[in-house]
């Protein structure tokens, strides 16, 4: 298998908020109308902003991290997408440098030339010095120059420009453009983040009209002789070990709709390979559960939902009796919640779930746990994350426990049920980081 050269770029920022989800898909956006074939990834464990990235370059997309998905898996991805597409887009994950690893290190690892995307509506010459940190904080780090976001006027947008490259300014770092601030392309947002792009009436308007603003920049105005200058040989990678066909002649059936959404499209990969049909059902739908060997409820929205899933009562005998008859059931954070016997939602309302877990799920407006965390199971360490704002209560025990991605620093991991054949938890698996654990969790006592 030979190297694969292609034009790439990691969008990043100082912090989160900046506006980096809108950038990254608008650059998508902007390339895909233009006929060029875009590849587009998310750094670090997400489900929210793949939404908008995938809408934005019409394809699946997938994340890479250094230690949830691996440097060799985000390798393979990147060497394919390199292979198959004109222009690469990594959106980054908080601020450059924030977490371990970062966005910071997925660019040295990759050679990915970093964009730095800057929030500049409070600011003028401040704007060359945060530039010029970015850039230099880091030796050796891959740049590609420095795009001004949500700016005020044309005025404005001169003062930055000045900041960063008029007389006196001491970064080198090229500017890329300002963005002016505008209501029509902005990304609504809840507690766990974007809005899901498919819950967004407008959202491939909003797409457009972030594409049509950055087509106004010098970024936006890069043809596909500029974007050479960011070309990056992405090396062949070590083909891993094709998976046991563990789950051949089964069937799972996933839970996907707008209320369990939280879904990588990587471990929808890892089951097909590891032998499984996939079929899908909508609880708020009150679809009832296709006929099948296994059940994934993925995490989401019930919260937002809870009535309309109280009242899925199809759904809810066929998945009882899916239980009632031995047959394994795998829930993760949202489709925990909606096991429980009842959800209290913020503004203090109960809602009747599905019973088929004791206890009580409260939502609070705090978040109650955020990090990547391992969970170690017979047949191998899955790897994931937790990112929750509910907590549950239950009198059941805790068959076994995640721990965090560092150890105990980090707290004392997420609990994982067992009732009869379902088990559930807080934490969000990546299959691919153990397609064998992954089988054992939709086969009959595979956990045991």
């Amino acid at each position: 298998m030979n190297a694969a050269v292609c034009p790439a770029i990691l969008v990043a920022a100082p912090a989160s908020g900046q506006g980096k989800t809108t950038v990254a898909s608008a650059l998508a956006r902007l390339h895909a109308r233009a006929g060029r074939r875009v590849r587009a990834f998310k750094c670090g464990p997400d489900f929210l902003d793949p939404h908008w990235l995938a809408l934005a370059s019409g394809h699946p997309v997938h994340n890479l991290d250094l230690w949830m998905t691996g440097e060799d898996d985000a390798r393979a991805r990147l060497h394919t997408a390199a292979g198959e597409a004109d222009l690469i887009v990594v959106e980054g994950v908080m601020g450059l440098f924030d977490g371990e690893p970062s966005a910071a290190d997925l660019a040295q690892r990759f050679g990915l030339p970093v964009l730095a995307v800057i929030d500049a509506s409070a600011m003028a010459g401040t704007f060359g010095a945060l530039a010029f940190g970015l850039q230099h904080f880091r030796p050796r780090l891959p740049w590609a120059g420095v795009l001004a976001n949500r700016v005020a006027s044309e005025r404005h947008a001169q003062m930055l420009q000045d900041a960063l490259v008029g007389e006196g300014a001491r970064t080198d770092s090229p500017f890329l453009g300002a963005v002016m601030r505008d209501t029509a392309f902005s990304l609504p947002e809840r507690h766990l983040g974007l809005t899901v792009a498919s819950e967004v009436p407008d959202a491939l308007a909003r797409l457009d009209a972030a594409a049509d603003a950055l087509a106004a920049t010098p970024l936006g105005q890069m043809d596909a002789e500029a974007l050479a200058r960011w070309s990056v040989c992405f090396d062949a990678p070590v083909v891993p070990p094709v998976p046991a066909k563990a789950l051949s002649g089964k069937t799972v059936a996933v839970a996907r709709d707008a209320a369990f959404c939280f879904i990588y499209p990587a471990n929808l990969d890892v089951l097909r390979a590891l032998g499984a049909e996939l079929v899908f059902f909508s609880p708020l739908a009150d679809e009832p559960l296709p006929l099948c060997d296994a059940v994934w409820l993925p995490g989401g929205y019930p919260e937002l939902h809870a009535s309309t899933l109280a009242a899925s009562t199809a759904c809810r005998a066929s998945l009882s009796a899916h239980v009632r008859e031995g047959r394994p059931l795998w829930a993760e954070c949202g489709g925990m919640m909606l096991l429980f016997d009842q959800l209290v939602a913020l503004d203090g309302e109960t809602h009747a779930m599905w019973g088929l877990l004791p206890g009580t799920v409260a939502m609070q407006k705090r978040l109650a746990a955020l990090g990547p965390q391992r969970l170690t199971l017979p047949a191998g360490e899955l790897r994931g994350h937790t990112f929750h704002y509910s907590r549950c209560e239950s009198p059941l025990e805790p068959v076994r426990r995640t721990e965090p991605a560092r150890g105990g620093a980090s707290g004392a991991g997420e609990a994982m049920f067992r009732s009869g054949s379902v088990q559930a938890t807080y934490f969000h698996a990546w299959f691919a980081s153990s397609p064998a654990a992954t089988a054992s969790l939709f086969l009959p006592g595979g956990t045991d």
